[in-house]
Parts: structure tokens; sequence; C-alpha cells
């Protein structure tokens, strides 16, 4: 089951799931754009419906397929995206295209451009970001390495559409991403502290405002 880069994307593009590697643990994503794939990450996972997907760009260019930012946080994208790529997840205006099974039937999309080339490889070669969810059984422990996937996730694959890309370097653990919500005016929302600290965003101009959105979770 386990997959060249070109035949993960090749899946991905048929609507497949596929599980890589991240800079911190193993993933399972689909393209974001199709519901039906999303729907099955959530069962794979068992996981909660009412849960939102956070998704990983392969480049920043990509945002624009699945966000809607007001025009007036321009210039609080230039300088957040700056930490792109990296552990900085941005909680924007999601594209009413998206599918609920992504957004959580929220009207946000939490997105971030990996640190780690093969996920974002993936993305740029299936044409579309991809959801970004930690490679586990809800609530069984996240994975470092494709040895250790969960033999009960494996199985809940389909070997004929999905599959394991397991591409170097090897994921590091740690911490997850910092999530913020830019507000504008160099405001930020803190939704999870994270790898990123926020004296880094703090020194680069941003304060921030008491948060009172639920946290993404990976």
């Amino acid at each position: 089951m386990t997959l060249t880069p070109q035949e993960a994307a090749r899946r991905l593009k048929l609507g497949g799931l596929i599980l890589y590697p991240t800079e911190t643990f193993f993933g399972i994503g689909c393209r974001a754009d199709n519901a039906a794939a999303a729907l099955r990450v959530f069962q794979c996972k068992k996981r909660a419906l009412s849960m939102p997907l956070p998704v990983i760009l392969g480049c920043r260019e990509q945002l624009e397929l699945i966000a809607c930012p007001d025009p007036s946080l321009t210039d609080d994208l230039n300088a957040l995206t700056v930490f792109w790529p990296g552990p900085l997840t941005l909680l924007l205006p999601a594209k009413p295209s998206l599918p609920d099974t992504v957004t959580g039937g929220s009207d946000r999309i939490a997105a971030r451009v990996s640190s780690h080339p093969a996920a974002r490889a993936l993305a740029l070669a299936c044409g579309f970001p991809i959801v970004s969810s930690s490679a586990n059984i809800s609530g069984r422990p996240a994975v470092t390495q494709a040895a250790e996937l969960d033999p009960e996730l494996l199985r809940s694959l389909n070997p004929e559409t999905d599959g394991v890309l397991d591409e170097p370097p090897a994921p590091g653990g740690g911490e997850a991403s910092t999530i913020v919500e830019p507000l504008g005016g160099r405001r930020l929302r803190l939704l999870r502290k994270g790898a990123l600290p926020t004296t880094t965003l703090q020194s680069a101009g941003f304060s921030f405002v008491t948060s009172d959105r639920s946290e993404v979770r990976p």
C-alpha cells in the first residue's frame, strides 16, 4: 500500500485518501474540495463530524482556492505568510464551495504551508490543498513512523484507491502549529499556542486579543 509520490497524487485527484508525513506526525488527508473523501477521513479516524479539518497548502498561492479573506487583511496576510512554510496555521473565511465536512459546518478554514517537503509536493501535485488530520484513530497516539501506523486505521483504507506515502524526512514529533485568526490592523486572535512562539509574532508587529472561538484541533 506504500505509494510513489506520483501515484499518491493521482489517487488524491480521483478521490482517494493518503497517509503522508508532515513535519510533526503522519497525517491522513484527501483533496479539500472532495466532500465524500473528507467524510471518509472522519469515518476512518472515528472522529466527530462537528470537528473541522485543517488543510495543508503546497504554496501560498493555493490559499485563494480555499479562503476568501477580506481585502482589508491583505497587508496582515503578507506579513503572516512570511512564516510559511512553517508551524503557523491561519483561520480565515472559507470559500462557500468548500464542503461542510471540511469546515465542520462553520464559515472558516484553517490552513498552513507545511515545512515538510513531501506534504507540500503532494498538495502541489494534486492541484489543491489537502486535508491534514493526524493519521490515528481518534484518542490514540499520533505516530512519526509509517511502521507505527495503527493497523485498524490501515484496514479502513481501500487498497485500490488509498495508500501510504512514506517519503523522507521522517516526522519529528513535537508541538503542533500555532493557530491564529487575523482580525486586521495587525491584531490576532490566538486559538492555539504551538511551535511558533507568540513573541515571534509580536516582534513582527502583531498584538493579540482574547479568543472567543473554539480551538481548531489537529
